[in-house]
């Protein structure tokens, strides 16, 4: 993925973490509470099977959509 591309997600993350600060729901494996800013990249890299930046640059859209819909349902 090019760099004006990795800026993008990176940003839209960072957007996106900073709304569901507070909004992931309890685990007992997280104690003191949840990381958004770090629950959204490992979601991505779950789906895609790779972290975004070892994304094609085609699949920009694909990637915003998953941030779209961890934010709109987070989990």
């Amino acid at each position: 993925m090019n760099e004006e591309n990795k800026r993008l997600i990176l940003e839209r993350i960072r957007e996106a973490g900073k709304n569901l600060e507070g909004n992931l729901p309890p685990s007992h494996k997280h104690p003191q509470g949840r990381n958004p800013y770090a629950h959204i990249p490992q979601v991505i890299k779950s789906v895609f099977g790779r972290s975004y930046t070892e994304l094609p640059d085609e699949d920009v859209d694909k990637v915003l959509e998953v941030i779209e819909l961890i934010e709109r349902y987070p989990f």
